[in-house]
C-alpha cells in the first residue's frame, strides 16, 4: 500500500547506509549440504503460544478479577504504551524555557519590569503554559493491582513472543549454552521466566524477578502458582525482589530487561541501571523494547553507553570456538521495526472477542554477539527478478544495502538470499 511504501522509504532514509563490498563467506562451507531453503542463517521462529499453565492461570485471574470493560481499558493501555515517548530531559526543559521566555519578552517589546512581581508571575504562567503545550508530558506508571491485571490481559502473550526470539536466536546459534541462572529486570507479570524455562528449563535453577510494583511481583507469583495463592509453582527456583542485588559479585547467565528502560525518568536514571545490569552480566544481555522510535533510541543509547565503557571487557560465553575474554559487539537495530522479522503470536489467552486472532508483535532488540559473525537482515527483504534487495548490519555496527545477485556472489548465496527473511542471517562478511 502507499502507507507501507512511505514507511519504508522513511526507514531507508534513517538507516545510515555506508559503502561496502558485500562477499561471500567462502572460509566454511554455509551451506554443510543442506537445501538453500534451510540454511543455516535462517533463524525465523514459528507461531509462538503461551504455554498452556500460564494461559489457564492467566484467564482465571481475569475471570475473577471481573474488571468492568476490560476490552476498553486493555485498549487504552495498549495504545498509551505504544505512543510513549521519552522523557524530556531537565536542561532540554530548561532550554525551551528560556526561549520561550525570551520569546514572549520580545513580542512584548520588552517593556517587562523584573522588579514587578506581578509581571514576573505572569511572564512565568505564559511560559509554563506554552511548556504543557508543546512539551510532551511523561508520566511513570504505578501499577496497582487493578493496572497489573489490565496490562497482563494487554501484554503478556506480546512480551513471551518478544523475548522467546531472542531466546531463540541464542539457542539457534550456541546450542552448547546451558544457562544456570538469570535475572529479569522490571519483571512484571513474569513472561520472562515463562519464555526461559520454554527454552531452557532442563538447566536453569535460579529466577531473579526484580520489579519496584508489588503488585507486579504478586500477580507473577499467582501466575506461577496456577493463578492462586497457594500451591505448587509451575517453574520451580524463582525469586522475587524490589531491587537490584546490591552486591557487585553476584552475576547471572543471561540478564533480561524488556519493556523497562522506557519506564525509567531520566538518562541518566536509565545509564546508571544499563551499567548495572551490564556489570551483573556474566554471558548474554538482552534488552528488549517496543519496535518504535522511542523503542530504538532508548536500546542505541544502551548500545552506545556499553560500547563506551572500554575498560571492561566484554563477557564471553562458553563456545568452544571464542577464546576467553574476545570482544563481543551488539547488533544495530532498525527503529520502528524489531531488529528481526515480524512476529505472530497466538493470542488465545483470554476468552474475549478481541484477543482471539493471531497478532503480530513489533519490537526492538539487542544482543550480545561474537564480533565476526555472519551479518542480520535488519529489514524486509526485497526479490526481484535475477536480484535481490538485502539490509545487513555490518560487523562494526553499521547498516549496509546490498544488492546479490547469482553472477556477482555465486549461485549459492543468491539462493540463500531469495530464501531468507527479516531476521535471518546471510553467509556474507
Amino acid at each position: 500500500s502507499a502507507g507501507n511504501q512511505l514507511f519504508f522509504s522513511g526507514l531507508q532514509a534513517l538507516a545510515a547506509l555506508v559503502p561496502g563490498v558485500t562477499r561471500v563467506d567462502d572460509k566454511t562451507d554455509f551451506l554443510e549440504k543442506l537445501h538453500y531453503r534451510k540454511h543455516p542463517g535462517i533463524l525465523k521462529l514459528p507461531h509462538v503460544r503461551l504455554p498452556q499453565a500460564l494461559a489457564n492461570a492467566a484467564q482465571l485471574l481475569l475471570l475473577e478479577s471481573a474488571i468492568p470493560n476490560v476490552e476498553k481499558q486493555v485498549q487504552t493501555l495498549t495504545n498509551y504504551l505504544w505512543s510513549r515517548h521519552l522523557p524530556v530531559e531537565s536542561a532540554e526543559l530548561q532550554r525551551r524555557a528560556m526561549h520561550l521566555e525570551k520569546k514572549i519578552r520580545d513580542t512584548q517589546g520588552g517593556t517587562s519590569d523584573p522588579d514587578l512581581p506581578q509581571t514576573e508571575e505572569r511572564l512565568h504562567g505564559a511560559v509554563l503554559h506554552a511548556l504543557r503545550r508543546t512539551t510532551y508530558h511523561w508520566q511513570e506508571l504505578s501499577y496497582s493491582e487493578g493496572l497489573s491485571l489490565v496490562y497482563m490481559a494487554a501484554r503478556l502473550d506480546g512480551g513471551f513472543a518478544a523475548v522467546s526470539r531472542a531466546f531463540h536466536e541464542i539457542r539457534t546459534r550456541i546450542p552448547e549454552f546451558q544457562p544456570q541462572t538469570l535475572m529479569d529486570f522490571g519483571s512484571g507479570s513474569g513472561s520472562v521466566t515463562w519464555a526461559a524455562h520454554s527454552i531452557w528449563g532442563q538447566s536453569l535453577r535460579e529466577y531473579v524477578c526484580v520489579d519496584s510494583s508489588a503488585a507486579m511481583l504478586g500477580l507473577a507469583e499467582k501466575l506461577l502458582k496456577g493463578g492462586s495463592e497457594s500451591g505448587e509453582p509451575y517453574v520451580p527456583g524463582v525469586f522475587f525482589r524490589q531491587f537490584l542485588p546490591v552486591s557487585p559479585k553476584v552475576q547471572f547467565d543471561v540478564v533480561v530487561s524488556a519493556f523497562s528502560l522506557s519506564e525509567l525518568p531520566s538518562k541518566d536514571a536509565r545509564a546508571k541501571v544499563v551499567q548495572t545490569l551490564w556489570r551483573k552480566t556474566s554471558n548474554f544481555l538482552v534488552l528488549v523494547e517496543t519496535g518504535t522510535k522511542a523503542g530504538h533510541c532508548l536500546l542505541m543509547e544502551a548500545r552506545d553507553l556499553v560500547l563506551k565503557v572500554k575498560f571492561l571487557l566484554f563477557p564471553s560465553f562458553p563456545h568452544p570456538s571464542v577464546p576467553s575474554g574476545r570482544s563481543l559487539k551488539i547488533y544495530r537495530v532498525a527503529w520502528s521495526l524489531h531488529v528481526y522479522d515480524l512476529y505472530n503470536m497466538k493470542r488465545n489467552v483470554f476468552p474475549l472477542s478481541f484477543n482471539k486472532k493471531p497478532k503480530e508483535e513489533n519490537f526492538s532488540m539487542v544482543i550480545l554477539e561474537e564480533a565476526n559473525c555472519w551479518s542480520p537482515i535488519t529489514q524486509p527483504v526485497l526479490k526481484w527478478p535475477r536480484h535481490v534487495h538485502c539490509h545487513l548490519c555490518c560487523p562494526d555496527g553499521h547498516m549496509q544495502h546490498t544488492v546479490i545477485t547469482a553472477c556477482r556472489h555465486g549461485r549459492d548465496l543468491y539462493r540463500c538470499a531469495r530464501a531468507s527473511s527479516w531476521g535471518d542471517l546471510l553467509p556474507v562478511i
